[in-house]
């Protein structure tokens, strides 16, 4: 057991530490954490590495706490290394006895310690509001669930969006904006820097490389060869460095494992789904009624934040107009079951929200004579299929609407539908 003393000098450095922290761009995830404010549920934060989760914690404690009533805990420090989930009633007393009686926790990397689940569990069944974050690996919902059945909510963050981006640098959006000209001019110059450099918090700070590349080797190995006993580490990374090289690239687990050499299906899919855990990227299937063609079709991987691609990718030229797919991907999967669209044609998204209405987007670079008939038969057959009157095809510069046959297609750039879409 920790010395007291010890334990209370932790504590309060701790305290001052995170009372310190800059609260940063705020996050569109305050919206989502505003709505599930009134639940008794213990919160979870998840997200991937350096994605923002504490920066956000530090943003709840301002808003809606104004830095007062609460207790803080960090288990990623060391002088807790060793420290053990029964011990917590004394860390409990000294928090009270330094503080006062709060009725609010925050907890960063809970998972650092064996068992936090019971003493989690039972300040909440005392009347406690509690937030928890922690790495992905450790913190994932679907273990949640199963150490704290019925008892908890979730957050996902993700990275910048554009328009965290546009705040971060200092620009605040609003949807009028996009018929301001000199305003649409900035928003398209910034929108070139954000398919560039991407949303990592940390990254668009300091524009060092390196913390792209340790973020990415962090998840690969510490949070997915150690955590699940991967030996062979050479597979595991040619496995994700085809998939990052082939992003938004239909696939399927046959072809990976003829590419890899790994020796099954299942374990292919096991080691994507790793990847998708700790929230690097995301599967997405085919649309089809049937769930059981939709498992067996061929599938397509994204990034979670595409300023990994040119870093991991072995191609040497970069594509636009995937990178454009990506992004639109991650706009949309945020309040929408996504799937790509394929019959005689192909459309890219189709986007299905919580009341079960359906949109066909389909994403390209530029729309020209060379490509414009393979577009828009593409969406067209997904707006048939849906039976859909309107449809999207969104590109990098172009504005304008179509009429076909009874169908009305908007070309419009993807950051002004970023901007009127996805501005709170």
């Amino acid at each position: 057991m920790m010395n007291k003393d010890l334990v209370k000098q932790v504590l309060v450095e701790q305290n001052q530490y995170f009372l310190k922290r800059e609260t940063g761009v705020e996050r569109d995830a305050l919206a989502a954490v505003i709505k599930k404010s009134a639940l008794p549920h213990i919160h979870v934060i998840t997200g991937m590495r350096r994605s923002g989760k504490s920066t956000l914690m530090r943003q709840i404690v301002k808003k809606f706490f104004n830095d007062q009533g609460f207790f803080y805990l960090n288990f990623e420090d060391e002088r807790f290394l060793n420290f053990k989930a029964e011990e917590f009633n004394s860390i409990h007393e000294s928090l009270i006895e330094l503080f006062g009686e709060n009725k609010v926790f925050f907890i960063d990397e809970a998972q650092n310690v064996e068992g936090f689940e019971l003493f989690v569990r039972r300040l909440s069944d005392q009347g406690y509001k509690i937030f928890l974050t922690g790495s992905n690996a450790n913190l994932l919902s679907h273990e949640i669930s199963s150490r704290l059945t019925g008892r908890h909510v979730d957050t996902n963050l993700q990275p910048f969006s554009y328009i965290e981006f546009l705040r971060f640098h200092q620009i605040g959006p609003e949807k009028k904006d996009v018929f301001v000209t000199e305003k649409r001019a900035l928003f398209q110059k910034e929108f070139n820097e954000y398919m560039s450099v991407g949303g990592m918090p940390e990254y668009l700070k300091f524009q060092d490389d390196e913390i792209l590349m340790r973020i990415y080797e962090d998840i690969v190995v510490k949070d997915i060869a150690v955590r699940y006993k991967i030996t062979n580490l050479f597979q595991l990374k040619q496995l994700y460095q085809i998939l990052i090289s082939n992003f938004s690239t239909r696939f399927s687990f046959r072809s990976l494992v003829e590419q890899t050499g790994i020796q099954s299906n299942i374990t292919v899919q096991n080691y994507l789904g790793y990847l998708e855990n700790g929230n690097f990227g995301k599967v997405l299937n085919k649309f089809d009624h049937s769930t059981k063609k939709q498992i067996n079709s061929q599938k397509k991987f994204y990034l979670t934040d595409h300023a990994f691609i040119p870093k991991i990718s072995t191609k040497l030229t970069k594509d636009y107009g995937k990178t454009l797919e990506n992004i639109v991907f991650m706009a949309l999967i945020g309040a929408n079951e996504v799937y790509y669209f394929s019959e005689k044609n192909e459309c890219d998204f189709i986007a299905i929200n919580l009341s079960k209405e359906a949109e066909a987007f389909q994403v390209c670079y530029d729309l020209n004579d060379e490509n414009k008939k393979r577009e828009i038969a593409g969406l067209s057959e997904a707006m048939q299929y849906l039976n859909l009157a309107h449809g999207t095809i969104l590109t990098m510069s172009q504005d304008d609407e179509l009429a076909i046959d009874d169908k009305q297609i908007r070309i419009i750039p993807v950051w002004k539908w970023l901007i009127q879409n996805h501005t709170l």
